[in-house]
């Protein structure tokens, strides 16, 4: 494959010039400043490296790279419910300060986004940034659950339509409801075909917004990038084969059609959005994603990751901030050059964590020492 130039001295389109911390996870109160388009974060393990990429990925709409519960966030000598992460963005040459966490005088402990100190909603940060990652528990994601697969799928399709968040959660909060009712022995026939029909339009919006997504994802990945091989995605599952079968509007109504017929035959399964299944195959030798090695496994999903970078820097003029903890594991020398060359020539600001400076040779990147006392982490600037 032939392989890009990048030029040096590169400015991400969009990188973080600063970073605040309080209270959150290991950190009492840090701030570091930014001054590169790739960050590399060295220590121990435990010390605290992938709470600070947590962090990063929290000023970005989702539940962030550990989908961690609220009462996980707050450090636990803090005493109360209260974090906060703070950053100022650069993008388009304008300083843009976000943030996230739980304030002082919050009543119900939940969390909010500010833009400027204003609260705001997580679409309209959206619009401003987005972040992608990698993180160990990724690597056998081919392997794992459907669940996981849909998850991470769900995460990619939120980077170019922040409201896909609350399609997803309608649908769930619905398929909940139905249950419940099903459950409790409920025969109001007007209000299950309300459900019914609420379920049916929200899971064809989830499906079609998850199927344009992997038909663009295909377009960009199938040639392969770098060193990195090309991927064909592919979502299977019911929603999906009446989708391809004929219109929207027809596959609600099948939809709620099935879900009457299971319903009064006493079935309380229904096929929808929850059920489907991802899955990918090497575009150059067909071989499905979960028969491939370890190290074949990482290389297709940086793959997808990274032809995800890429269509977000074409489309929105921008890529997202990419967070690659501990992601030369299972690579050998010449992936992790290709990697790093790869991410410069996709604009992004990168966060790479690791323990071993030795592992990012050829990385040009500012270098971040995160240790930890007694529990509670702090950062240095290493002397180059």
């Amino acid at each position: 494959m032939e392989r890009q130039q990048v030029a040096p001295g590169r400015q991400a389109e969009a990188q973080l010039t600063s970073l605040s911390l309080r209270d959150f996870r290991n950190y009492a109160d840090c701030r570091v400043t930014i001054g590169a388009p790739n960050v590399l974060l060295l220590g121990e393990n435990g010390s605290g490296k992938t709470n600070l990429m947590e962090a990063v990925s929290l000023l970005a709409p989702g539940r962030g790279l550990r989908r961690a519960r609220a009462e996980h966030l707050p450090r636990q000598d803090s005493g109360g419910e209260q974090w906060a992460v703070s950053a100022e963005l650069l993008t388009a040459g304008e300083v843009i300060r976000v943030g996230t966490g739980v304030p002082a005088d919050s009543d119900s402990g939940r969390r909010i986004m500010r833009r400027d100190g204003e609260t705001v909603s997580q679409t309209e940060i959206g619009r401003l940034l987005s972040v992608s990652w990698l993180t160990p528990r990724m690597d056998g994601i081919f392997v794992d659950s459907p669940g996981a697969r849909r998850r991470f799928l769900d995460r990619l399709v939120i980077a170019f339509d922040a409201a896909h968040i609350g399609r997803t959660n309608r649908y769930e909060k619905l398929l909940r409801e139905r249950g419940a009712l099903l459950a409790e022995g409920r025969a109001d026939e007007a209000w299950f075909s309300a459900i019914e029909a609420s379920l049916a339009e929200s899971a064809i919006a989830v499906t079609a917004a998850r199927q344009a997504l992997i038909a663009d994802l295909n377009a960009e990945a199938a040639a392969g990038w770098f060193d990195f091989p090309g991927v064909r995605l592919a979502l299977d599952g019911t929603v999906e084969d009446w989708l391809a079968e004929g219109s929207a509007l027809q596959a609600e109504d099948r939809f709620i059609a099935v879900a009457r017929t299971r319903r009064m035959a006493g079935d309380t399964a229904l096929a929808g959005p929850h059920s489907s299944d991802m899955n990918a195959v090497n575009s150059h030798t067909g071989a499905p994603a979960h028969l491939a090695s370890t190290g074949q496994q990482k290389a297709l999903l940086i793959a997808v990751v990274l032809a995800h970078a890429r269509l977000q820097a074409r489309r929105l003029g921008r890529p997202p901030l990419l967070l690659l903890d501990d992601v030369v594991a299972h690579l050998d020398v010449a992936r992790r050059a290709a990697l790093f060359e790869a991410v410069g020539a996709v604009g992004a600001q990168a966060w790479f964590s690791g323990t071993d400076h030795d592992d990012f040779e050829g990385l040009d990147a500012q270098s971040l020492s995160i240790s930890a006392d007694a529990g509670t982490a702090s950062i240095t600037q290493s002397e180059e």
